[in-house]
């Protein structure tokens, strides 16, 4: 049985008077007074058909029956739609088929949502995942992503890198995130881990002379779930030999540009400009700047170095800093929305929000009665403050002030709704973040990025004098629209300096040995210097089909609980199993 001649998207003016067949799902059905329409879809689109009871009485007769989501084979003729009722929106919308015989292939219950309603609950979609991957826009996603993974394999063949499946069954070592534990039933009280990314693999296939790895991989993490994060995730791993951080930047925005160019038919300009970690904070108050938009962050001590305002005068004799945000055209803002800015704040460190609007020539703040004529003339200069603006302060330790004013900064430009059409692709490299970060909590310095990562070598005396603080990364982010969607480092390949990073982090010899004993061992036999970079393939997806979440482009997620609703999963396992892998559940305490 030939089921198609043609998928509905593919006919057109040039097919009229041909007899097709076509296959697909009855997407609606109309009844003209006798005379049946469908809609047909298939994945590639819609064709109209008609029902004609006079010209094919059986044919009519059974899509009197026809409801949606039914899936029909259709044999008719290709004819030109009146012009009346042609519709130039779609590809097949100046022709019709005249339906000649119909045969059902399959009914359809009535499905648990509208398949073009846009505002269906996204659980109810999850739980019927394989209805809602009809939807045109959904399978739009999924090509995106395969034409995306092509260019990926066919771009990194064409610079003699070789594809290399790395283990799923690994160890658990510590390296930042919850690990998903498997446990082993041939090696009782023991577990694999599933891999939260193949790091220490790719180096060992450096180690082993591979020179040019890739991968296409699978990577788990027992996180809380959000938007752009889910337990299990997909990233384009890369690994090279014998280069510089500059090879790998070059890679990889050659490649960003193939996508574009292969995805979305778009040109982006490359080389990407290369931002130091101190100027992303410093100016937008983040290591993945948004910069679509201005409103930067510009510090102000040296205006208020002779303040009396307390909160300014506190930050300032404390060693902290002074900065503020110009959001033009923001003075109307509502009293609401300004609590939600200061409940933003405070949610990410600080003590309040100061602010000062600009209505009728009039500065309206409380904190105005503390600043002198000058302060308030040298304000106006270095924020360039004019009628209708909202200047909002930080002050407090730099951290602290970068943090939350780049929060309230993407927030802002939302109520101003800067980016709401917007179709620029900004692309940059963030580079030089710092190496390590104190943790007063553990009383400890932790990697920024992993303790794999090598120290920039003009910041080694550092290093050696522990001014741990002070030694930036040989590491580098990609940033596309404000969303980190890859990250890497030049690696360390010295087993000496890699065991003395370990000591930093505060790893003891033996917990070196029993954790990495493998990689230091391997980097004693000839190491080559080497580096890498993980691009996150969901994310790059759901930036470029402008989706909102991961979700989205991924064929069966799970939801922001961590379950597939689908399936049911997680869930319960029978006793037995439990007993052969010597497991026993307590009851929650």
């Amino acid at each position: 049985m030939s089921y198609r001649t043609h998928h509905c998207a593919q006919l057109g003016v040039s097919d009229i008077g041909t007899t097709v067949t076509l296959s697909g799902w009855v997407n609606s059905r109309r009844d003209h007074g006798g005379v049946i329409f469908i809609d047909l879809r298939d994945r590639e689109g819609i064709t109209q058909v008609v029902f004609q009871p006079e010209a094919h009485a059986e044919a009519a007769a059974a899509a009197h029956k026809l409801r949606p989501e039914f899936v029909v084979k259709v044999e008719g003729e290709v004819v030109r739609r009146m012009e009346s009722t042609a519709n130039h929106k779609i590809a097949t919308g100046q022709i019709e088929v005249v339906a000649s015989r119909l045969t059902v292939l399959a009914e359809s219950e009535v499905p648990p949502f509208p398949l073009d309603d846009p505002a269906v609950n996204e659980d109810l979609r999850l739980t019927y995942r394989y209805l809602d991957l009809r939807r045109p826009e959904m399978l739009r996603n999924l090509r995106l992503r395969h034409r995306i993974v092509k260019t990926v394999r066919d771009y990194f063949d064409t610079q003699d890198f070789v594809e290399v499946e790395t283990p799923i069954l690994s160890k658990s070592t510590p390296e930042g995130a919850r690990d998903f534990l498997v446990p082993s039933r041939l090696n009782p009280g023991h577990f694999y881990a599933l891999p939260q990314a193949p790091q220490q693999y790719k180096q060992l296939l450096m180690v082993a002379g591979v020179e040019r790895y890739f991968q296409i991989a699978k990577c788990f993490r027992d996180e809380d779930l959000r938007a752009d994060r889910q337990p299990e995730f997909t990233q384009v791993d890369v690994e090279a030999s014998f280069i510089s951080r500059e090879d790998i930047l070059g890679w990889i925005e050659q490649l960003i540009a193939d996508i574009f160019k292969k995805s979305l038919d778009v040109q982006v300009p490359v080389p990407f400009e290369r931002v130091p970690w101190q100027q992303a904070m410093d100016l937008y108050g983040s290591d993945k700047p948004d910069r679509r938009f201005g409103m930067l962050l510009t510090d102000l001590g040296s205006i208020f170095t002779g303040t009396e305002f307390k909160v300014f005068r506190g930050a300032l004799d404390g060693g902290g800093v002074i900065k503020a945000i110009n959001a033009k055209k923001l003075a109307c803002i509502t009293t609401g929305q300004i609590e939600e800015l200061t409940t933003m704040a405070k949610q990410y460190g600080a003590k309040g929000l100061a602010f000062i609007k600009v209505e009728n020539g009039e500065w309206k703040s409380p904190i105005v009665k503390f600043f002198t004529e000058a302060e308030k003339q040298a304000l106006t200069q270095a924020m360039q403050i004019e009628e209708g603006d909202l200047i909002l302060f930080g002050a407090d330790k730099w951290e602290t002030v970068c943090e939350v004013l780049g929060r309230i900064r993407l927030r802002v430009a939302e109520l101003l709704g800067l980016l709401k059409n917007s179709s620029e692709w900004n692309l940059l490299w963030v580079v030089d973040f710092p190496l390590l970060q104190y943790s007063p909590e553990d009383s400890k310095w932790n990697a920024v990025h992993h303790p794999f990562t090598r120290p920039k070598s003009e910041d080694m005396p550092q290093l050696e004098a522990g001014e741990f603080g002070r030694v930036r990364a040989e590491a580098y982010d990609v940033v596309l629209n404000g969303v980190e969607i890859g990250g890497g480092s030049i690696r360390i390949h010295e087993s000496s300096l890699q065991a003395k990073m370990f000591g930093i982090l505060g790893i003891s010899e033996e917990e070196q040995k029993a954790q990495f004993g493998h990689i230091i061992e391997a980097l004693a036999f000839g190491a080559p210097p080497h580096g890498g970079i993980a691009l996150g393939l969901d994310r790059l997806v759901m930036l470029l089909a402008g989706a909102t979440s991961i979700r989205d482009v991924m064929a069966f997620p799970k939801n922001n609980r961590g379950q597939e609703l689908m399936n049911q999963g997680p869930s319960p396992v029978e006793p037995k199993q439990l007993k052969e892998l010597h497991i026993q559940l307590r009851s929650a305490q």
